[in-house]
């Protein structure tokens, strides 16, 4: 779908996608459903996938008929209507022929088709394991076929073809042509990543410095553009909902007061690297409207059907293209796309949003297999933004926690040693990381770091806990000061309130990430703490900004420390901070400082569906995190 969009190939006429499968997970993988249910959907369709079955029969040691409830491997495919095209692989010229057939239904139809190869496996689930154990009948039949290239050699010989000597001097060629790539594989002692990375992005690497981040800000009259542009009603007769006029409303206002909210902030970062010719993509379930009625990217003509406006679609004549798609109930199928579209392009910034964070769990698969590893596997790299509502507000077990702990588990950062300091560190951080890992408690802040996947020098997927309650929060809003030329994404936000200013006599330092922080601010006044309790939020947690915690714990010397997450103690970011800020605390020779926990209690489950309980929760966290 990537090549083809970035080629105008509108029509699949340029560019055609073929997937291979073996027979027993195009049956029993549900990703395999989950995909043929894009096949048709307009900002997914790739004009017509050919689906080719490698079918030998069995399942590692498993037979048909334990491994699937249908007659054939590929009935899945019924479920759109694709026509399945079952062919003996051991004639390659009936082979030859429905890969001919197929390929011309999908160039006629725009629609997929699927070839069922039906074949066998000459050894077992690899070449050293035994199939007689499990498939003794089969494989003694198996042991005696004649293999498909002898057998289709014997057939072009006896039809006068070709002569023996030929296929002979055939085999020989091919061989010499291995054992020359084999000896030459041999006398490779150095592997570039260079070579690799390079392949799909040439001129992208090597055209910056490494080291160095494109600023972020972007000038206030771009920014001031995009918000009335965003927050304007669409021209002529285009019938809009009351609602959304009182968004826009409330929208132009903050403009004119030189102010964001988190939608306001977002629509900004994709419209400044629009103008500057990046493709933006945001791709989820119930993304244009958002999960919580925020964003609005798309409007609805209220007595005309399928007649919409994207304002973002329309800020600069030459703008590069937006693309923002509901998708179907699908994390695993539509999270793979994503991932497969942000690795065709380094110049787009590719977003895939979770209706809730909590559902991300089942895509956990390209999470564990490809985001957090691939370019440790592959050396390839990949941008790709996951955004996952987070936070406890009351919601129940389902609706309350995108797991941080797991993205932060997945993390490759070094707890054990402090790094070495320079002014390169920053971004020496970010491109040794595996994946950037963010909970952001500022509309500017989200707003920087959307714009930092662009500027990076290279590319590493972005991890953003993103807000629920916040993005109408009274508190949660940014000025323009804070995304104009010369601002940057902050990593950390040190307190700026009356303990900063009297930092020798402060009592606790608390360190925090997210929402949690308003709620904390909010407590600390009550309880008359704003001169002794400072409260610093980490916004970066992967890679960790050791320099920044570094200079909090220096600034205040006679603080004792406390992490505080609304979180259960065995979720959250607990086990990955304690260890970090240790090692800050150990450089530091203040081993005998230790930092304190507060929050909830362990919990088998993410958060309790008892509005009274949560409510007890919350109390008992605040409590914990200012009683002196």
């Amino acid at each position: 779908k990537a090549e083809q969009f970035y080629r105008k190939d509108t029509q699949g006429k340029k560019v055609m996608s073929i997937l291979l499968h073996g027979d027993a997970a195009f049956a029993g993988q549900g990703v395999v459903y989950e995909t043929f249910h894009l096949s048709d959907l307009p900002d997914y369709t790739t004009h017509g996938t050919i689906h080719i079955v490698v079918n030998n029969q069995i399942g590692f040691t498993t037979d048909p008929r334990f491994s699937r409830s249908s007659p054939y491997c590929t009935d899945v495919a019924r479920v759109v209507n694709a026509p399945i095209f079952h062919v003996n692989a051991d004639d390659p010229e009936a082979v030859v022929y429905v890969c001919t057939v197929a390929a011309k239904w999908r160039a006629k139809f725009g629609k997929d088709c699927v070839i069922d190869l039906v074949c066998y496996r000459r050894n077992g689930h690899n070449e050293v394991d035994e199939p007689m154990f499990t498939q003794p009948l089969m494989y003694t039949k198996i042991r005696k076929q004649v293999t498909c290239l002898d057998q289709y050699a014997a057939k072009l010989v006896a039809e006068n073809s070709v002569s023996e000597s030929f296929v002979k001097e055939l085999n020989e060629q091919y061989d010499d042509i291995l054992t020359e790539a084999f000896k030459k594989a041999e006398k490779e002692v150095k592997i570039h990543d260079k070579h690799w990375l390079d392949s799909p992005w040439s001129s992208f690497f090597g055209s910056k410095n490494p080291m160095k981040c494109d600023p972020t800000g972007a000038p206030e009259e771009v920014l001031k553009h995009i918000g009335t542009q965003f927050s304007t009603p669409p021209p002529g007769d285009f019938k809009i909902h009351p609602g959304i006029k009182r968004i826009l409303k409330s929208r132009l206002e903050m403009v004119e007061n030189r102010s964001v909210d988190w939608a306001l902030a977002e629509a900004m970062a994709f419209g400044s690297l629009m103008k500057d010719k990046i493709h933006v993509r945001l791709s989820g379930q119930d993304v244009q409207r958002g999960t919580f009625s925020h964003r609005h990217h798309v409007l609805h003509h209220q007595t005309i059907d399928k007649t919409t406006y994207n304002a973002l679609s329309n800020l600069y004549p030459d703008q590069a293209p937006y693309t923002v798609c509901n998708s179907s109930l699908s994390e695993y199928g539509v999270l793979g796309f994503e991932l497969g579209f942000s690795m065709t392009n380094p110049n787009a910034l590719i977003i895939w949003e979770a209706q809730f964070g909590d559902f991300f769990n089942t895509a956990q698969c390209i999470v564990d297999q490809c985001l957090c590893s691939g370019e440790s596997k592959w050396v390839r790299q990949s941008g790709l933004v996951l955004l996952l509502p987070h936070g406890m507000e009351g919601m129940g077990p389902e609706h309350s926690s995108a797991r941080p702990e797991r993205f932060l588990q997945l993390s490759d950062s070094e707890a054990d040693e402090f790094p070495q300091i320079d002014e390169d560190f920053a971004v020496k951080q970010l491109h040794d990381i595996n994946m950037i890992v963010a909970n952001c408690s500022t509309p500017s802040n989200y707003f920087h770091i959307l714009r930092r996947q662009i500027a990076l020098p290279f590319r590493k997927p972005l991890i953003v806990f993103s807000p629920k309650s916040l993005l109408r929060h009274p508190e949660a809003k940014s000025s323009f000061d804070e995304m104009t030329v010369g601002t940057q994404f902050l990593p950390i936000i040190p307190d700026s309130g009356p303990a900063a200013k009297n930092a020798q006599n402060v009592r606790r330092l608390v360190f925090c990430t997210g929402k949690v922080y308003y709620e904390l601010t909010k407590e600390r006044t009550a309880k008359g703490r704003d001169n002794d309790v400072a409260i610093t939020r980490i916004e970066q947690l992967s890679p960790f900004p050791f320099d920044k915690i570094r200079d909090e714990i220096q600034k205040y010397p006679n603080a004792e420390l406390m992490w505080s997450q609304e979180e259960h103690k065995n979720q959250g970011y607990w086990s990955y901070i304690h260890p970090h800020i240790d090692c800050v605390l150990n450089h530091l020779n203040l081993s005998q400082k230790k930092l304190r926990y507060a929050g909830r209690d362990v919990s088998a489950s993410t958060a309790t569906g008892n509005k009274y309980l949560h409510k007890k929760e919350h109390s008992e966290h605040m409590n914990d995190t200012f009683q002196l």
